[in-house]
């Protein structure tokens, strides 16, 4: 493969731009740094995710477990005991698959972790531009495979959602009701679903896989109504991440009686 050249020769950090340019990529990087952080610490913990009828968004869908949602049942006897086991642990990578080859992190993290560029219009390291085709780089074209996982992921988050809602009494019985922690979880599936289906990938798929969309009205809805969504990807991409984070943070603070759920009805 031939390298081509950057057409113009900076050296790294080297720029004309006047504004505060580095501002972006440092709250890039300090932002995604702390969510995985907190992400890899609270996966590993396999404890206190479950609280009345909230599931972690870290911990959904629960294959094996000690909770009640656990699909298959408690761990299973022959996982090896040299090999950590968390429910988290299996579900977690489908999901960061998705965001870590996004197109929007791509650019997000390329800048904040490998100053590649720094920014916009500032020098970087290397001197050739190689795209996206060598190792590791090309792993980035599994995004368009794991949007097929993550949607599955997505259904699971909004059974998760609508079990918020319903609560186990002292009596053993089922009523309806909503906590703070049901708008919480309620909240956090609005913001996934429009990162999610305002992916690039989920676009092509409602659009029919079709170049031209004259004639479809129904695909060109989709393909439009996922456009709208797509138009704000960052930041759908940013609170979403976010969202996760927090109410995985709201559920364990419950589950360990630091604070109270507030019931609404």
């Amino acid at each position: 493969m031939t390298h081509q050249p950057l057409p113009i020769q900076r050296g790294f950090g080297e720029t004309l731009r006047r504004d505060l340019w580095w501002v972006s990529p440092l709250i890039v990087f300090l932002s995604f740094s702390a969510f995985l952080v907190y992400g890899t610490w609270a996966a590993f913990q396999n404890a206190y995710y479950t609280y009345g009828p909230y599931l972690s968004p870290f911990y959904s869908p629960e294959i094996w477990g000690d909770s009640h949602w656990a699909l298959l049942g408690p761990k299973p006897g022959w996982w090896p005991t040299y090999v950590p086991f968390s429910p988290a642990l299996l579900i977690l990578p489908i999901p960061g698959l998705f965001r870590f080859t996004c197109y929007y992190y791509r650019g997000a993290y390329y800048k904040g972790f490998w100053a590649d560029p720094a920014n916009c219009a500032v020098g970087e390291a290397r001197k050739v531009y190689r795209g996206e085709k060598p190792m590791p780089n090309a792993l980035q074209n599994l995004h368009r495979y794991s949007m097929y996982l993550v949607l599955v992921v997505m259904a699971f988050l909004a059974y998760d959602a609508w079990e918020a809602f319903w609560w186990l009494d002292m009596g053993g019985n089922v009523h309806f009701g909503a906590g703070l922690g049901t708008v919480i979880m309620w909240a956090n599936l609005v913001l996934l679903s429009g990162y999610t289906f305002g992916c690039h990938s989920v676009r092509h798929i409602v659009g029919g896989f079709k170049d031209r969309l004259s004639g479809q009205p129904i695909r060109a809805a989709c393909y439009s109504g996922c456009s709208r969504l797509n138009a704000k990807h960052g930041s759908w991409a940013r609170w979403s991440m976010f969202s996760v984070g927090f109410t995985d943070i709201y559920i364990r603070l419950c589950a360990m009686g630091y604070i109270t759920d507030w019931r609404i009805f």
